[in-house]
């Protein structure tokens, strides 16, 4: 094992399976979310721990498209992801809604995201349809026509009782293009703002989307390397799920600004290039 750039001879522990961030690690995106750019050693990498036997998962922040839809394109780059391999905010919301007695939900986002809560059996409300102001949960994620009406109608639904679900509240991911703004960051601050309540994030850090991937890879939290771009994000979830974090400066974090990060955003190890992942003590 190499020593940690801070210059630390720091053991990592064992890892049985890799969490891999999509936006900045594996792929860039373009602005309008339908092409995708690979990113140097992401092929080569998840491909050599397929043949391995090392399991891993892909846990985004996008909630815009379904797994069946998005994993399809990741495989025509090249990237062995496979539907259920891929997680998305809305994977996690409807793992977590039914086991919280959720069975109608206001959805403000396109229709895919939507997608794999009405999959789990929840029907799933648009603004101007009937019992819109009265769901049981409200749900924001990727909506870039978002309008004043839809916040109106989720922040009327949440005062006649329904609980706040959010998928990301990341201000900022990495496109091709640089820095791209949240947008249910955004909507969901103007909806807390009128109605002050506390949110169920479904997205990273949440450790509700950490639980999942952990049950998904079959290893414990504290077994899985957690590998991504964002200290608020990907660092974040891997520090509180005594998880293993490692930061690629392939999107929004560059090497110099992982040193200066606090211990709780920090990575155990900044890595140079994705292929040093297969220089870990990890089984074949």
């Amino acid at each position: 094992m190499r020593p940690s750039r801070n210059g630390r001879h720091k053991s990592l522990g064992p890892i049985e399976g890799f969490m891999f961030d999509l936006d900045g690690t594996l792929v860039l995106i373009d602005h309008s979310l339908s092409r995708y750019q690979l990113l140097p050693g992401a092929t080569e990498v998840l491909n050599e721990l397929k043949s391995r036997g090392i399991p891993f998962v892909v846990l985004t922040n996008g909630s815009s498209y379904p797994a069946a839809e998005q994993a399809p394109k990741l495989r025509a780059l090249g990237l062995p992801i496979s539907d259920e391999a891929l997680l998305t905010p809305s994977t996690v919301a409807a793992d977590l809604m039914p086991r919280r007695g959720t069975k109608q939900a206001l959805v403000l986002g396109t229709q895919g995201v939507g997608h794999a809560l009405r999959e789990a059996g929840i029907r799933t409300l648009s603004t101007g349809q009937p019992g819109a102001e009265r769901a049981q949960a409200v749900y924001i994620g990727w909506h870039p026509d978002c309008s004043m009406k839809d916040i109106e109608t989720a922040v009327k639904a949440i005062w006649n009782g329904a609980e706040l679900y959010v998928a990301s509240d990341v201000p900022f991911f990495a496109t091709a293009a640089g820095k791209t703004m949240g947008h249910s960051h955004a909507i969901a601050a103007a909806v807390r703002k009128l109605t002050h309540a506390p949110m169920v994030l479904t997205g990273k850090p949440s450790l509700h989307a950490f639980r999942l991937v952990a049950r998904k890879l079959g290893v414990p939290m504290c077994r899985v390397g957690v590998v991504g771009d964002d200290p608020l994000v990907e660092m974040i979830m891997a520090r509180r799920g005594g998880a293993i974090g490692f930061g690629v400066t392939s999107g929004i974090t560059k090497a110099r600004d992982w040193a200066k990060q606090p211990l709780s955003r920090r990575p155990h190890r900044v890595l140079r290039d994705l292929g040093e992942l297969l220089t870990l003590s990890i089984p074949r």
